[in-house]
Formats: C-alpha cells, sequence, structure tokens
C-alpha cells in the first residue's frame, strides 16, 4: 500500500511531505521511500497563521478561512507529490497544530488545522486525519507520537538507546530493555525562531547556520531564568507547545532583568538553552546513542554543543536508523495512515502516557467507496529502505 504523509510541524514554515511503499508479511513491515520533499507555505499564508496563533487573540472566522486555505496548501502538495509516483492508496495528514491544551500537567484537548475534504478531493484517496485526540481521549498527551516509529526503529538495540527530534519544540524517546518513555523535552527552534522573525534577522525566519547566535554571548543571568521554568522539573509523560513557548514568553524573562538583552545575546542564550535541557535529560535517562532528526539537527551550535555535553553519548543522525532526520516525522504519518487503514494502533502507552493502545485519526473517503483492507494483528518489526 502507497501511503502519502504530510505534516507541518511547530515552526508553521511549510508542508513536509513523503510517499511511502509498505508491504508487510506476518507483521514485519517494510517501507520503501518513493517521494520526499517540503514546500514552504505561502508568505501570506504564514503571515495570517502566525498572526493567529497563541498568545495572539483571533476569531472563529479566522479559524474557519485557515482550515480551508490550509487544507486547500496542503492539497496542492498532496496532489503534486502522488502525481509524481503514479498516485497513493491513502493519504495521512497531521495538519497544523494551532492550540495544545494542557491543564494541570494533562492533555484536554489539541486543534490541527488543515481541512482533509480538501485533500480527498485533490487526490482522490482516503484520508486520515485529526490523529492526535484520539490518544489523548485515552488519557495520553497526543504527544510525542513519533515515539511510535522511534521505538520500532530503536528496538533491540543494546543499552538505552534514544531518539531526539529538534523542531519547533524539542521531544525525546528514550529506549531502554523493552521500556520506552517518551515526551516533549522543551523549545528547540521555537524561541530561536520567534526571535529571528520579530527582528527580521533572516528572511528564512530561523537561525541558518547560526550565525546570529555565533555572533553574541550566552547572558548567564537571563538563562539561569529560563532554565527555572516549572515545565523542565516535570515528570514524563509531558507535552508543550507555543502556547508556554512563544515570543512574549522571552520578552517577559528578558524584561524581569531590568537591562537591555543585544538581540545576538538572546539568540545564543535561547540555542543554549535547547542544548542545556537536552544534554540534561539525556544525561539523566543514561543514554549511549542518540538519533538526532529535525530542522535543529542542521544547527552547528546545537549539535556541537549536544556532543560537547555528551562525551559519553554517540550523537548521529537519524538517518542512521533508516529515517531521514529531515523526513521521519512525515514517514510517521504516512506509518500511521498505514495502521489505521489496516485497524493497527500506532500509539504506545509509554509513549505517550495513553492507559491503553488506541487506533487513530478519522477517514475521510476519496473519490469512490471506501474499501478497508484486511486487519493487521500488530507491527511487530519496520525496516525503511
Amino acid at each position: 500500500m502507497r501511503v502519502l504523509g504530510l505534516l507541518s510541524g511547530t515552526s508553521h514554515d511549510g508542508i513536509d511531505v513523503t510517499v511511502v511503499d509498505f508491504s508487510e508479511v506476518d507483521g514485519a513491515v517494510h517501507g520503501t521511500v518513493l517521494h520526499e520533499g517540503s514546500v514552504p507555505y505561502d508568505p501570506a499564508l504564514r503571515a495570517r497563521l502566525v498572526a493567529a496563533l497563541p498568545p495572539a487573540q483571533t476569531t472563529l472566522a479566522e479559524v474557519c478561512e485557515l482550515d480551508t486555505l490550509i487544507g486547500q496548501a496542503f492539497a496542492g502538495v498532496a496532489a503534486d507529490a502522488a502525481a509524481s509516483v503514479g498516485g497513493v492508496d491513502a493519504v495521512c495528514t497531521h495538519g497544523q497544530t494551532v492550540y495544545h491544551w494542557i491543564d494541570d500537567g494533562h492533555a484536554r484537548g489539541t486543534l490541527q488545522i488543515g481541512q482533509p475534504a480538501w485533500i480527498a478531493e485533490r487526490v482522490g484517496a482516503p484520508v486520515v486525519s485529526d490523529v492526535r485526540i484520539r490518544d489523548i481521549t485515552a488519557g495520553g498527551h497526543g504527544a510525542p507520537l513519533v515515539s511510535f516509529l522511534d521505538e520500532l526503529l530503536l528496538r533491540g538495540r543494546a543499552g538505552t538507546s534514544a531518539a531526539l527530534n529538534l523542531g519547533g519544540i524539542a521531544n525525546m524517546t528514550v529506549v531502554a530493555d523493552g521500556a520506552i518513555s517518551a515526551y516533549d523535552v522543551g523549545p528547540a527552534n521555537a524561541l530561536v525562531d520567534a526571535v529571528i522573525a520579530k527582528y527580521g534577522l533572516n528572511p528564512l525566519g530561523y537561525d541558518e547556520d547560526a550565525r546570529v547566535a555565533l555572533s553574541g554571548d550566552v547572558d548567564d543571568e537571563l538563562l539561569a531564568s529560563l532554565l527555572a521554568d516549572p515545565y523542565y522539573a516535570l515528570a514524563a509523560p509531558k507535552s508543550t507547545g507555543k502556547e508556554h513557548f512563544h515570543l512574549d514568553y522571552v520578552r517577559g524573562h528578558a524584561s524581569a532583568l531590568g537591562r537591555d538583552v543585544r538581540v545576538t545575546d538572546l539568540v545564543r542564550t535561547l540555542t543554549e538553552l535547547t542544548v542545556r535541557t537536552v544534554a540534561d535529560d539525556v544525561r539523566a535517562a543514561g543514554v549511549g546513542f542518540l538519533a538526532v532528526s529535525g530542522g535543529g539537527c542542521h544547527n552547528p551550535l546545537i549539535m556541537n554543543g549536544l556532543r560537547a555535553a555528551l562525551p559519553a553519548t554517540e550523537v548521529v543522525l537519524a538517518d542512521e536508523l533508516g529515517a531521514s532526520a529531515d523526513n521521519k516525522e512525515a514517514i510517521l504519518f504516512a506509518l500511521i495512515g498505514w495502521c489505521t487503514m489496516h485497524g493497527v494502533p500506532a500509539v504506545i502507552p509509554g509513549g505517550t502516557g495513553a492507559r491503553e493502545p488506541r487506533i487513530l485519526g478519522t477517514i475521510t473517503p476519496g473519490a469512490g467507496p471506501l474499501r478497508m483492507p484486511e486487519p493487521v494483528a500488530s507491527v511487530r518489526s519496520l525496516t525503511l529502505g
């Protein structure tokens, strides 16, 4: 079965897409990546999206319009990718997260927009969507869903191994002796990107090659203030997002110092915050092997900082596990789509805190009648190639 995976992450800079051809024998699944890519949002659409995100106030009218416009953007990307491989059997879209509701340490709800009916109309294949909420109804955080893929890729490794994704938010999956723990560590690129965009330091919206950060110095007082955030002391499972870590959050910590902070020092300090929080958690878990993915893996200051702080840990890119460091989450959503169509739960309780595994998502039929394949009992193993 050919499944097309789509997402836009917490950096909300564009749409990642992949097509994976899955085959299965007795629970052993093999996936061949046929297509992968990333398409930036139209600048005007991205600007509207950013303006509507927390802590900004918005209207239901704006949410409705963005739901349609983002759905149409996803549909265009999906149609092009599907055509490039001669068609697909199903699509799984994550959409764009606009709110993740955490109350008293528990996930209460989550909202992803990007209307899947537009994708079904353009591609003609059934579309799996709204994949996080089913986990939340079972007591999970709805995140990090990538823990399902991570566990399969890390399974069988000796000692304690982990997969780290450095998107807008950093999340980590730790596997040790068959046990799994996964959670959101804290901000990876979210705060740096917010500052870069606010001050127009790079039209791309991120600190390319850490050039801005490398021109500044760590402000130790500001870093200490940021590290004192109670979120870091919470036990896993836990999840967070831009509802908590946003530009006004940075401004609040900086203004509390009672003095000016150079913008280059601000970016350097926020980059060091990511290194420090991730390294602390990796060290505390006793991780010997760490596979890194996401946009932050291209930031030399972060990667060099992690390797320097973790001399006892082998730090590599996720490519060594068979999943592209730039495309792992798109592969995840293709896998979730395959699992949902085959009746397989695509979530691990230890990964999200859910009481039990659940089949994820809602299915929008394609051009014809919805025909489900024969169910598969479980996924025992996964190889990618």
